[in-house]
């Protein structure tokens, strides 16, 4: 943490960086990814496989490596300056999208840098001047072939921003760089002093390999200082984020789900019985495909990344799972597809019972049938 004596000091300057600022949608229920390569080739674009770069292949297993796209910039409009950003898109075989604006930053002081960092935050978060609907408009119409059954509209969404800084106008280390600044406005995006609690809570998932490089994590922004130009970092928040969003939305799915399921239980229960093994078995059977469905959908979240080798990368892989709560939301979709599963196993048996009832009765007509016949038989 900065003290008084370091902060009197002449604040440094940021040689170059980048402020990133990413939103990610859910848009269907699969990509073909081999699809969206063919059709964005058409318009002319180069497509590439993501691939984390400074990280050996055998650290890091992809199940299937999203699809990188580059847009055209935009202009953003920051504290009254036009500035143009980069725009990059993930794509996600299951569906997600994510969207980059980056806004290079080179030769401003360090408290510029929170300004601009604050500046693109208002920006890209401004419904009249918001540039993400165009934006993903655009990715949806180009890609629409690849997309399996398209999610015609989500309200669901993740933001997060990142402030990358790639050198300042002297050498520093990670140290140094923590004694000199105070990470605290950038991270939190507040004007006013925070409590010590707060500061100490903001800077608590701090990580270093080199000594002089530098990884902040909070739930909605990050910091990261690399002098190599590494992007490894950003790509895995990135897909920890897009994992986020995934189990968001099969967390809501199956929200909705489960009140629908109740009832849809509860009329046939209601209606007549002759034919109710059929429609249990029937009502079973759209329950188990829901299940499998998402079940199927959220093994491909849960291993969208494996770290295996690389200690450092998983340890930062790891907290920002952590801080994003990803397990706490898998865990409630778990518990929900736990429920539809008890539901569907009960119908079916309530199928049987009923397939077994209706035997009975069967069986017994059948000896009333021969009972008359031999009483009236002449």
């Amino acid at each position: 943490m900065a003290n008084a004596t370091d902060m009197n000091q002449a604040e440094p300057v940021v040689g170059s960086g980048a402020v990133i600022a990413f939103r990610l949608f859910d848009i269907a229920y699969e990509i073909d990814l081999a699809k969206v390569e063919q059709v964005w080739a058409t318009r002319a674009r180069i497509a590439s496989r993501g691939r984390l770069t400074a990280t050996p292949p055998k650290a890091v297993a992809f199940d299937v490596p999203p699809v990188s796209l580059v847009l055209d910039p935009v202009s953003l409009v920051l504290d009254g300056t036009a500035v143009q950003a980069e725009v990059t898109a993930q794509v996600y075989d299951f569906g997600a999208v994510s969207i980059a604006l980056r806004v290079p930053v080179r030769d401003l002081p360090w408290s510029a840098l929170v300004a601009q960092m604050n500046a693109v935050d208002r920006s890209v978060g401004q419904d009249q001047a918001d540039p993400w609907n165009a934006l993903l408009q655009l990715l949806r119409t180009a890609i629409a072939p690849a997309l399996v059954r398209p999610e015609a509209s989500s309200a669901l969404r993740e933001d997060y921003l990142i402030g990358v800084v790639h050198g300042f106008d002297q050498e520093m280390s990670a140290v140094d760089l923590q004694a000199r600044v105070d990470l605290v406005p950038l991270l939190s995006g507040e004007r006013r002093m925070l409590s010590d609690a707060a500061r100490q809570d903001l800077l608590r998932q701090r990580f270093s390999y080199y000594t002089d490089d530098l990884v902040v994590l909070t739930w909605d922004r990050a910091f990261i200082y690399e002098p190599r130009g590494d992007s490894d970092v950003i790509d895995v928040l990135e897909i920890a984020n897009a994992q986020l969003l995934e189990m968001r939305y099969y967390d809501e799915l199956l929200d909705a789900e489960l009140p629908r399921m109740y009832d849809l239980v509860a009329a046939e229960r209601g209606r007549l019985a002759p034919l109710a093994a059929r429609r249990f078995a029937n009502l079973a059977r759209r329950f188990q495909t829901l299940v499998a469905e998402v079940t199927e959908l959220t093994e491909k979240v849960d291993n969208a990344l494996q770290v295996t080798e690389d200690v450092y990368l998983a340890r930062v892989y790891s907290a920002a799972l952590d801080l994003f709560r990803v397990s706490t939301v898998s865990a409630a979709v778990d518990r929900k597809l736990a429920i539809i599963r008890d539901t569907y196993s009960a119908l079916y048996d309530e199928a049987h019972s009923s397939r077994a009832e209706l035997l009975e009765v069967l069986i017994v007509v059948l000896i009333v049938i021969e009972i008359v016949l031999a009483v009236i038989r002449p």
